[in-house]
């Protein structure tokens, strides 16, 4: 049974998002620079999957413990799905969404549909795991709300599998953290991996 996790992030963000979800199953978690893992793997790989899986590994070999990472972006119709997996290196870290409404610059409304994915990768002694969850929206015109990081100042979250129906047309930085958790890629992937753990621990 699963009492301790390392991530494989030093992103207070995530990890604050991780353990907000994980908290009633008393599971700890703990960031890589914690656990005594000093490594930043080249994320050559060409899907989230791919990306998560490269980290994860490379933290597992390290500290030889339950460990998880994921790999997540903006896939934007308008943009052919970019900037898609090279998202955190899409440009200058805090520059992500001025850059992106500069390219979204003139497309319509009907044409600004996009999604968020992530993938999440569990590697203890039982192997590999993959986990993911996806959320559908739209790109808005300028940035609103201070609660997220990363594009959430700039994406409007929509009914699953629909970019027609939003909820409202408040971004994701406009949202609690429990408002955003409910609907939000990562807070969908890490629900999935809730029920692996939940299920995990009823077999027990």
């Amino acid at each position: 049974m699963i009492s301790k996790l390392v991530m494989a992030t030093n992103n207070e963000n995530k990890l604050r998002e991780v353990r907000e979800i994980l908290k009633p199953l008393g599971i700890e978690v703990i960031s890589q620079r914690e656990a005594g893992a000093d490594c930043e793997p080249e994320e050559n790989g060409t899907t989230f999957a791919e990306n998560a899986e490269i980290k994860a590994r490379a933290v597992w070999e390290t500290v030889n413990v339950p460990v998880i990472a994921d790999d997540s972006g903006l896939c934007v119709d308008a943009l052919d799905g970019r900037p898609g997996v090279f998202s955190a290196r899409y440009a200058p870290k805090g520059e992500e969404c001025e850059k992106l409404l500069e390219e979204m610059s003139g497309v319509p409304d009907s044409e600004r549909t996009a999604f968020f994915e992530c993938c999440i990768v569990l590697i203890d002694g039982g192997g590999v795991r993959f986990f993911s969850g996806s959320c559908y929206g739209k790109i808005g015109y300028q940035k609103k709300g201070a609660n997220g990081f990363g594009y959430d100042p700039v994406f409007v979250p929509c009914e699953e599998g629909s970019s027609g129906m939003c909820f409202g047309d408040r971004t994701l930085a406009e949202m609690s953290s429990e408002e955003k958790n409910r609907i939000s890629h990562r807070g969908r992937a890490l629900k999935n991996f809730y029920k692996y753990l939940s299920g995990e621990r009823s077999a027990e």
